[in-house]
């Protein structure tokens, strides 16, 4: 659990999304910021490989469904590895897992540079599901370690700002990586991922993490070596608190409308590319970046920090979302689509941020691992079959404007079910529950 002497009362009087309350945090918690650190750094990379990736796969295939199927590699193994990765992130060293993780992802990363032509593709798919493998085991463990290096009241803060220096890595690290790449080659790109991933090792080990105590010991089981038991746990908890349960879908609702992600590379390295040139994708990854960092702060200012206030600016995200990919899909140039591509992410933070933050509030230490993975083995479930339609409706000769408007108008239905869930069950609960 976290220290007490990080319990920083002045922290309460600071609005949660205010850069005093990040750097209040910052200065007076080594420890997250350590942590901290180590995933702005590991972030960084990650976009320098993603941008390099979409290039390389639009130069050597010229098709939208095989960055589509990119897209699914790096979605399927959080989907199958859910049960495994949350019960690892629960029963062993979350720190350790972390390491591991990093340093096993600098080796895979630079496998990449193996890839010399078309006739080699599967070789880029094989290691994004090898990759994507590791951070789903990396995933929960990081969310999961949070609560445990910070106080309660600095909870909705060390979320607000992981949101925005995750955003601002986007940001920077998209349009850097495009940069990188028309400017020195993809390889160059992947080699500085590589690099971040080593360092992100580093800065991590520093890291204080509280080891979870008080464990019953049971007796041997294939059930319990298996951990078939702790997921059957899982399952239970998750059934037990309809709160929990609603927020561990709130992502999956965003994620039926993920087939935007291939679209912002269709439409940077195809429709608004100049002579096939490419690198645009950069631009509307960055202004997905920037609108995902300002997001949560203007729905502080608007709505409040309460848990209350969080619950309502999450249904308002979605049709905010929507409303800004309708614009998108008529956008006549880069410029238009870009901020319209801000505008859709201010939303999808919104929702992403605080759905994040009321399940840190409300779920139990010992769950948190199991919790948390399951929550990402849905979205990337529904990511990844709405990723397949959008690529399958790309190389049938559907319109990308008409895709887009059919994506944007999916928003609606999942915020339309969490304002119902609200009238039904959580508007009736006092202001801070």
């Amino acid at each position: 659990m976290a220290d007490p002497t990080k319990n920083n009362s002045d922290l309460n009087s600071l609005p949660a999304g205010q850069l005093s309350s990040y750097l209040y945090l910052l200065r007076h918690n080594s420890n997250y910021r350590r942590f901290w650190i180590s995933g702005v750094i590991s972030q960084a990379g990650d976009w320098f490989n993603y941008i390099a990736i979409f290039v390389l796969l639009t130069r050597l295939t010229g098709s939208g469904e095989a960055v589509s199927w990119f897209l699914i590699a790096k979605f399927i193994p959080t989907t199958l590895l859910v049960p495994a990765a949350g019960v690892v992130a629960d029963r062993f060293n979350r720190k350790g897992i972390l390491i591991f993780c990093d340093i096993a992802r600098v080796f895979v990363v630079l496998a990449y540079l193996l890839v010399q032509d078309a006739n080699q593709v599967f070789l880029v798919f094989l290691l994004a599901l090898v990759q994507e493998s590791l951070w789903s085991f990396w995933h929960p463990a990081r969310q999961a370690v949070l609560p445990d290096i910070c106080a309660k009241e600095e909870i909705a803060t060390a979320n607000g700002l992981s949101g925005a220096s995750w955003s601002a890595m986007l940001a920077f690290g998209a349009a850097a990586g495009g940069f990188v790449t028309a400017a020195f080659g993809w390889r160059t790109a992947i080699m500085i991922d590589a690099a971040s991933f080593c360092l992100s090792a580093s800065v991590m080990f520093t890291v204080v993490v509280p080891q979870i105590t008080g464990r019953k010991k049971l007796p041997f089981s294939i059930a319990r070596i298996t951990g078939f038991n702790d997921l059957v746990e899982g399952i239970c908890y998750v059934a037990k608190n309809r709160d929990v349960a609603a927020l561990l879908i709130v992502k999956s609702g965003w994620a039926m409308s993920g087939g935007i992600l291939v679209m912002l590379t269709v439409f940077g390295e195809q429709v608004f590319a100049d002579g096939g040139s490419g690198g645009l994708s950069g631009v509307l990854y960055s202004m997905r970046g920037l609108g995902a960092a300002v997001g949560p702060i203007i729905a502080w200012k608007l709505f409040g920090d309460s848990l209350h206030a969080m619950r309502r600016a999450i249904g308002a995200a979605f049709f905010i979302s929507a409303a800004a990919y309708l614009f998108f899909a008529q956008a006549p140039n880069i410029v238009v689509a870009g901020f319209f591509v801000f505008i859709g992410h201010i939303g999808g933070s919104i929702q992403w941020v605080f759905s994040t933050t009321l399940l840190h509030r409300l779920v139990d230490y010992r769950f948190r691992g199991r919790v948390f993975a399951a929550e990402m083995g849905l979205l990337t479930l529904i990511l990844s079959i709405s990723t397949w339609l959008t690529g399958v409706a790309l190389d049938h000769g559907f319109d990308p404007g008409m895709i887009v408007v059919g994506l944007a108008l999916l928003f609606v239905l999942p915020g339309s079910c969490w304002i119902f869930y609200l009238i039904r069950f959580a508007e009736n609960k006092p202001p801070g529950q």
